[in-house]
Order: structure tokens, then sequence, then C-alpha cells
């Protein structure tokens, strides 16, 4: 389990602060999650040909066939899932779905997607996480798991769109919505272009808008969990929607430098929600 732990401490996460007060067989298992999305990730940013990327895709789709046919996985991260997730029920569908989302910037990287899309995507990179981890935490509630998943999942994406927005350009991807970019009357979806924009605080106001209301309902929806299940997905929260505020408050004109936190601030967000009562 050393090799998913340092996979998951050395990316410098957030997860890693909520995952870190879990009972050891729910924390294995979160390591691995995190640790399968992050190989994923890695697969479709790397450097490898577009053909060899998509070949790795569909063989991890074999590779969770495999898992869920109970046959020998081939891999260790697959080894690991099989070890330390089958025990919590975790859907297999959902598995697909976060393969399928982030496969989404392939062949070429997604910009300026509809809100269709942008919806699909956020539901896939960062609701699946969030599903899981619910399972893994205990919650049997299904309608609140999707609930739960999906509106904090969005939060937490659109943070990181916006607190990304100028790497992102710089890797030719454009995450905020086309409808949004339109409504700020930038016509271009050229990442570099659009990102230089006199209006794209605009856009950025308008998606940080979805990601406040999904805040808040998310903060909303916690409430009814009980209060150890609670714990880790407030951690998360607090650390997530602490980036948010810093954007907000210095204005969305601003995309350079990212906000950051100190592994300090991180620890007493990550506090405050474990001491929460």
């Amino acid at each position: 389990m050393n090799n998913i732990k340092r996979i998951v401490k050395k990316s410098g996460t957030s997860f890693f602060w909520s995952m870190r007060f879990l009972p050891f067989g729910k924390r294995n298992a979160m390591y691995t999650i995190y640790a399968f999305c992050r190989h994923i990730d890695d697969i479709v940013d790397g450097d490898k040909e577009v053909s060899e990327k998509l070949e790795l895709i569909d063989a991890w789709k074999q590779e969770i066939n495999n898992i869920y046919d109970k046959k020998i996985p081939a891999t260790e991260i697959g080894r690991k899932i099989y070890k330390n997730c089958m025990r919590f029920k975790l859907p297999k569908e959902e598995f697909v779905r976060i393969i399928n989302s982030i496969s989404m910037d392939l062949p070429t990287p997604l910009r300026a997607p509809s809100m269709e899309q942008f919806n699909e995507y956020c539901r896939g990179v960062a609701g699946v996480p969030g599903n899981l981890s619910l399972r893994v935490f205990g919650v049997k509630d299904e309608a609140l798991i999707e609930k739960l998943s999906t509106t904090l999942g969005n939060a937490l994406q659109i943070t990181n769109i916006l607190r990304d927005v100028k790497e992102d350009a710089q890797a030719g991807r454009l995450y905020i919505p086309r409808e949004m970019l339109e409504n700020a009357g930038i016509t271009t979806t050229d990442p570099l272009s659009a990102v230089v924009h006199p209006n794209l605080a605009k856009a950025r106001e308008e998606l940080a808008k979805i990601a406040a209301e999904d805040y808040a309902t998310s903060y909303q929806l916690i409430k009814k969990l009980d209060k150890k299940t609670a714990r880790p997905v407030l951690m998360m929260a607090n650390i997530y929607k602490h980036y948010f505020d810093i954007m907000q408050n210095r204005g969305w004109e601003i995309i350079s430098p990212k906000p950051q936190i100190s592994k300090f601030k991180k620890l007493s967000l990550a506090l405050k929600a474990f001491l929460h009562q």
C-alpha cells in the first residue's frame, strides 16, 4: 500500500488531508480510488501519442471488467482496487464513468464545452470520486449519495477550473462553458486568446455563481450525514471553499498567481471539520 500512499501524498492533493483521519480500511480504499483517478488523468495528460493513450484507456476499461468479473487484475492499481475497494460494493458504472469523463480531453483537449458537456465532465471527474467516497464512508441513501456527490463535485471542479484557467490555457484547454463565454462577449474558443480577453472576468464570475450555489447546497446536504461520516466530506469542502473564497475576494479579473493554501492552513481546516459538532 505504500506505493499508493506515496502517489497521494506526492501529488499534494487536498484529498490527502481528509483521508488521513479515516480508519485503516477506509483510508486504504480512499488512497486506492485517488491513485486510480490520478493514473487515468496522467494517461490523458501524458506525452504519449494519442493512439497509445486511447489503447491504454481501453485497457483500463477491460481491467475494470476483469475486477468485476472476479478475474485476476493485470495492474497493481487494479489489484489494489480489488483488495481494498470491493468490500464497499462500489458500482462498476462509476469507475467506467470517470474513465470516460477524463477521456473527454481525447483526442483533443476540451475547448469551451456546451453546458451539457460541462455538466457531464464535472459529474465524471469530480462527482465520481465523491460518489465512491460517500459509499466508502458508509452512506447508504442512494438519493443523498447522488445529490451530494453531484453538487459538491461540481463546486470542487469549478473551483479547480477557475483556479487553473491560465495553466489549462497553456495546455490548450478551455473548460469554461461556451454559453458563459458568449454571454460575456467572448466568441473565440482559442484558450490563449480567451484568457487575455478583457471580459474573461464576466464569464468566470458567472461560473463562480454556480459554484457558490453548489457549495451552499452541499453544506446543507452534509448536515444530513451523521457527524462521523460528515467529517471527511466537510474537510474537503472547507479546503476547496477556502480556495474559492480567496479568488472571490480578490476579484475574478485576477487569474495569476494561483491561490495557495499552506499545509498548516489545510490542517487547521481539516481539524475544524474533525472537531465539528
